[in-house]
């Protein structure tokens, strides 16, 4: 393993120092022990003995991330429908055991003890925001267990005990900045929820706009689950901000471009590059306030293969046609069947030999071929900009030519080398 698996991700999360890329990392959000000390891992109870083998699906289906996660939820149970038709992982049926994060970080650390002490389950999927995983993430490492995390975040960070099958920054921040200074964009303004994830992303975006000569006009956060951007936009809308990059997370998204729509802001006079933004969320914002404007992800419903022809009807057919898919439940989707391949290439559901098996497992998924890297745990996924049409939906106005590597730390940035990211 590389150096920085000699240390807990929980504390890397506090401090860590990477070999020229990212020379000091401090998040306060982080939880845990203190650096360099250990805590014995709860002997595992997981059961592979009968037909079945028990996984955990950890999703908030309450609270403000419940416009989100719900979807999430959804796509987890159609990928263990579909291997279980296929026969199983090892022969074994595979049986969820479903608990709700009730958006509160808290809550999904008590609930992911719960999963892998009580219910006994051999891996979970789930979780949203940064400060869920981030909550969860000791829970995880002290009972050396395993977590499938499905969303694009921060990046910054890397465990033993947690595969990220969503983007990390260089995958999906960085190609967004890279598309708006492309496309002529010379001022900025950031607007975030009020956690780890938009903070330490928007710390992220300063240091790559210094670097690139882009001004950074307004920075401005509210609470996670706020419904008041009055003043918010009042402000974006006097900046005269080129473009506005959005780190918004749960329904406050829906409140804040309606406030956009109200003031009379358009995608044509200043766009809003969001990040959180998917097409189940476009349903309830209301097309008609944020037609025109652009997301930053990886897949879309629109994404032409034969892979996403097939998940997209068998997600229909299942949930009703009305119902759309989209990045963050692809993410979850993947994760089951990166899971399946990695027990069925380790013939083990044990943690230890999940870890040693997991480097270059891949899965053909929807949004085309994605890698297990087993030096981070985050996998390979192509860049895309897509633009929510008329319909709801959104299409992609530009991609990387192929996956792009993970680089949850930014080595390959020479900006980032003297990032300090603090809450």
């Amino acid at each position: 393993m590389p150096q920085r698996f000699k240390f807990r991700a929980r504390d890397v999360a506090r401090t860590f120092t990477a070999s020229a890329a990212v020379t000091a990392l401090a998040l306060t959000a982080a939880c845990g022990s203190r650096a360099g000390e250990e805590t014995a891992a709860a002997e595992s109870c997981v059961d592979t003995s009968g037909d079945t083998v028990k996984v955990g699906a950890l999703n908030s289906l309450s609270g403000t991330m419940s416009i989100s996660e719900t979807t999430v939820r959804d796509a987890i149970y159609l990928a263990v429908e579909e291997i279980n038709a296929a026969g199983g992982v090892q022969g074994k049926q595979i049986e969820i055991v479903a608990e709700d994060g009730a958006s509160e970080p808290t809550v999904f650390a008590e609930k992911a003890e719960k999963l892998i002490r009580e219910d006994c389950v051999a891996a979970v999927f789930g979780g949203w925001t940064s400060a869920s995983r981030k909550a969860m993430l000791p829970v995880f490492e002290d009972n050396d267990s395993l977590l499938y995390y499905p969303v694009q975040y921060e990046g910054l960070e890397a465990s033993e005990n947690i595969f990220y099958t969503g983007a990390t920054t260089n995958q999906q921040i960085i190609p967004a900045l890279d598309y708006l200074a492309e496309t002529g964009v010379k001022s900025l303004y950031l607007v975030g929820s009020d956690y780890v994830f938009p903070r330490t992303a928007n710390a992220i975006i300063n240091a790559y706009a210094a670097d690139k000569g882009i001004e950074i006009v307004g920075e401005d956060y509210a609470q996670l689950g706020s419904v008041e951007f009055s003043t918010i936009v009042n402000q974006v809308n006097a900046s005269g901000a080129d473009a506005v990059f959005n780190t918004l997370n749960g329904d406050s998204n829906v409140a804040f471009f309606r406030e956009y729509a109200n003031v009379g802001l358009t995608a044509e006079e200043m766009p809003v590059m969001s990040v959180s933004i998917a097409e189940e969320e476009v349903g309830g914002i209301g097309v008609e306030n944020i037609e025109g404007q652009l997301a930053a992800w990886n897949y879309y419903q629109t994404v032409e293969s034969p892979e996403n022809t097939t998940f997209v009807e068998a997600f229909k057919a299942e949930y009703g046609a009305e119902r759309v898919t989209s990045d963050p439940m692809e993410a979850a989707y993947n994760s089951v069947y990166l899971w399946a391949a990695t027990v069925e290439k380790a013939e083990s559901f044990a943690v230890e030999d999940l870890q040693a098996a997991a480097d270059g497992v891949s899965f053909a998924s929807p949004e085309g071929t994605v890698v297990i890297d087993g030096d981070n745990h985050h996998v390979t996924k192509t860049a895309r900009i897509g633009q929510i049409s008329a319909d709801g939906l959104l299409y992609t106005v530009w991609e990387s030519e192929g996956p792009i590597e993970p680089d949850p730390f930014l080595e390959g940035y020479d900006w980032a080398a003297d990032l300090k990211v603090t809450e």
